[in-house]
């Protein structure tokens, strides 16, 4: 069974090396690659129904825009590179949801830029590499 390399891709110049350095990876191992693209969500259990519904609308478009955005691209360019790829789109802490792709997924690696979108909030909350050092089910390469 071929391995099942997880890259988290953020369209960040970070993010870019990583998926280069995951493309590389595939291509002397014969393995896979799996986009993950993780938008950040909090559940709020204090909204209104009408709040709820509004954001679950939000949510949705935010899922598409996404899609053709972000990850359309990116697995036409993996796959033009030689490796068989895929993508998965989800909601959460960026961290934990890797985490879950990668198990849910058999993956092998995670594989991640260093910097990304979200470096005031890593500062403020913690980063995705902290989170990943100490959780991750595989081994995480952090490319600068």
């Amino acid at each position: 069974m071929s391995q099942t390399i997880v890259v988290g891709f953020d369209a960040s110049d970070s993010g870019n090396r990583a998926l280069d350095f995951a493309i590389g990876e595939a291509k002397a191992k014969g393995a896979r690659v799996l986009v993950a693209h993780v938008l950040e969500w909090s559940p709020y259990t204090f909204l209104t129904p009408e709040e709820i519904e509004e954001r679950h609308k939000r949510r949705t478009e935010e899922l598409a825009r996404a899609e053709t955005a972000i990850l359309s691209p990116v697995l036409e360019r993996v796959r033009a590179a030689g490796v068989e790829a895929s993508t998965a789109l989800k909601y959460g802490h960026i961290g934990e949801t890797l985490c879950a792709i990668a198990k849910d997924h058999g993956a092998s690696q995670i594989v991640i830029g260093r910097t990304g979108h979200s470096e005031l909030a890593s500062r403020l909350f913690g980063s995705v590499a902290g989170t990943l050092a100490q959780a991750s089910p595989v081994p995480v390469t952090i490319v600068p």
